[in-house]
């Protein structure tokens, strides 16, 4: 069997981490070239090695990273960010909802306590306020909005570049749990939010990568009938 590679979601956009190419624990991390290189969540940090490797692999240098954009709380997608902000002096942001907890150090609501392990206080150092926004990094534009349910402060992020939207939803699809104070209705209209968009490709946290309005349509109604029973 050959050695685990970062994948090639598009010109300009990178898997660099997931259980199949860094560790079981970890969420799928995106890479996005907008002129410097931007990360879509950390992982969980038990990668965090072979993530550094695979993010050299798809030809960029760690030490340019300045800003992680993380979508939500949960220790998989972030467990890496103070490790990225100690060794390459990262920048991390986060919506103010999600924000308050990992800044108390949460181990609940972080599910850190699912990977036996104890989750720190995190400062975040740009703190996303209400229900969307827009951030100017690197040589692009991404858009951010609010889609709680997952969490109280789950983010998605925007970006049109070259005539194709491409949006990164992370845990969607995921189940909403009690113990994880999961918001069912808010969720529900976050994903109605999402349609919306009509998003030409988008990439998901666990699930991957869909491509075309139309699969991405159909993956996003799926959710609504599987996760809600509907």
């Amino acid at each position: 069997m050959g050695r685990a590679e970062p994948q090639i979601v598009a010109d300009t956009i990178y898997r660099v981490a997931g259980p199949d190419i860094s560790d079981p624990h970890d969420s799928l991390v995106y890479l996005l070239d907008l002129g410097s290189p931007v990360l879509i969540d950390t992982g969980s940090g038990f990668g965090f090695e072979k993530v550094i490797s695979n993010i050299e692999n798809a030809g960029f240098e760690p030490a340019g990273i300045s800003n992680i954009l993380l979508t939500h709380c949960h220790f998989d997608h972030i467990g890496a960010a103070s490790m990225f902000r100690r060794r390459f002096g990262c920048s991390l942001f986060m919506h103010e909802l999600d924000a308050a907890i990992v800044g108390r150090g949460d181990n609940r609501l972080t599910a850190a306590f699912c990977f036996d392990v104890v989750f720190e206080p995190l400062p975040i150092d740009r703190i996303l306020h209400g229900e969307d926004g827009h951030l100017q990094l690197g040589a692009y534009e991404i858009s951010w909005i609010h889609t709680p349910g997952h969490t109280p402060g789950s983010i998605s992020l925007c970006l049109d570049r070259e005539g194709v939207r491409t949006v990164f939803v992370q845990d969607i699809g995921a189940p909403l749990l009690k113990e994880f104070d999961c918001d069912p209705l808010a969720w529900r209209r976050s994903v109605e939010k999402l349609l919306a968009l009509d998003a030409d490709v988008l990439c998901d946290g666990h699930s991957g990568v869909y491509r075309s309005q139309r699969l991405v349509r159909k993956y996003f109604e799926r959710c609504l009938q599987t996760v809600l029973g509907q």
